[in-house]
């Protein structure tokens, strides 16, 4: 369990988390390299299955960033987000799949320190949580 290196998959909205996440890196601020990130227009625009095939593929942990709640671009796409993640969750749990492991941020533009904090944090829950068992 010391040498679990996770796979984290982050999903960062264009206009807010991406910027950020772009910030930290120009501010050369260090983070734990242990994730990937996939932009998406909108934090919205994350389907479900998207979520599902990247714990089917390997993931161990996925955390979906987004604009705070009343600044998303398309108006309302966050508040659509914060309703699929806890209705994913749900359906994470009856897979067996610890609820933990999916995670929501809302992180601006300008939020870069808080961008790596939030992932470094949840790739430490992800850490003590160990490898997802996996059903060959």
């Amino acid at each position: 369990m010391q040498d679990f290196e996770p796979k984290i998959i982050v999903f960062c909205c264009r206009w807010c988390s991406y910027a950020a996440a772009d910030l930290a890196g120009t501010s050369r601020m260090t983070a734990n390299p242990q994730f990937v990130i996939i932009r998406t227009l909108c934090s919205s625009r994350i389907d479900p299955e998207f979520v599902l095939d990247a714990f089917a593929k390997g993931a161990d942990g996925v955390l979906v960033t987004g604009c705070h709640p009343g600044d998303c671009h398309y108006v309302n796409g966050n508040y659509k987000t914060r309703r699929r993640i806890l209705l994913l969750k749900e359906v994470l749990g009856q897979l067996g799949i610890d609820k933990k492991r999916l995670r929501r941020e809302w992180v601006s533009a300008g939020e870069g320190r808080k961008f790596v904090e939030i992932v470094d944090e949840f790739i430490e829950t992800i850490k003590n949580l160990g490898p997802i068992d996996r059903v060959e």
